[in-house]
């Protein structure tokens, strides 16, 4: 995965985390860098982020620990080049990340997908607490109408429960407020992919983490 590049492991992998785990633009990168004696263009780290995110993100979900039962699920909006973009997202009841997923809309077949990533990820949950959108209500049920199980996801929505969600919404959108740049859909997902498993590492939701945060998330690029 390393053998074309002109710049040791290790380098490359320090821009890119210092990308997705502080609130920088790619010139702030850029100019760390040189800080510490390495010239690397902008869009060099830009073109790290977007080819490593997804393999952080892969192997973050072999690794991350189980989740409990009881979720809140929200989505929230992020603006990128004047247009609106959803980010739904999944806490348990104790804070730790279930999963995320940007989609270009905000309806039903996103939240769907949505929860058909979680739970292929995660495990059904016990019960969900939500707001009162009809798409994830709506979500909900088709996902429990077309599971062969007995055991359906519950709805509850009660609305303070959420405000774990809420908040844990804040931090992340702290990290991706400077997103405004991204011209294609695609970069700003995996961008943010990288941001969110940044957090999981964080919240110590990795099994067996080493040392340090940024040597954790080294562990995850194959």
């Amino acid at each position: 995965m390393f053998e074309r590049h002109r710049y040791p492991r290790v380098i490359i992998l320090q821009a890119v985390y210092f990308k997705l785990r502080f609130t920088l633009s790619y010139r702030d990168v850029e100019e760390l860098m040189s800080i510490r004696g390495i010239k690397v263009d902008h869009s060099t780290i830009q073109r790290w982020v977007f080819k490593f995110s997804k393999e952080v993100e892969k192997n973050m979900h072999k690794r991350k620990k189980q989740v409990c039962d009881s979720w809140r699920m929200d989505e929230t909006y992020i603006k990128v080049k004047g247009r609106d973009m959803y980010l739904y997202r999944a806490v348990d009841k104790y804070g730790n990340t279930v999963d995320f997923l940007l989609t270009r809309r905000k309806q039903k077949m996103s939240a769907q997908k949505f929860f058909n990533k979680a739970i292929g990820n995660n495990g059904k949950p016990r019960i969900v607490n939500i707001d009162k959108s009809g798409s994830n209500s709506s979500a909900i049920l088709t996902v429990n109408k077309r599971s062969l199980s007995t055991k359906k996801i519950k709805i509850r929505k009660v609305k303070y429960l959420n405000n774990i969600i809420e908040q844990d919404h804040r931090r992340i959108k702290r990290r991706i407020r400077i997103m405004t740049g991204f011209k294609e859909f695609e970069s700003v997902q995996r961008t943010l992919s990288g941001t969110e498993v940044v957090s999981i590492i964080k919240k110590d939701q990795i099994i067996n983490p080493c040392s340090t945060s940024f040597k954790t998330f080294c562990s995850l690029v194959a």
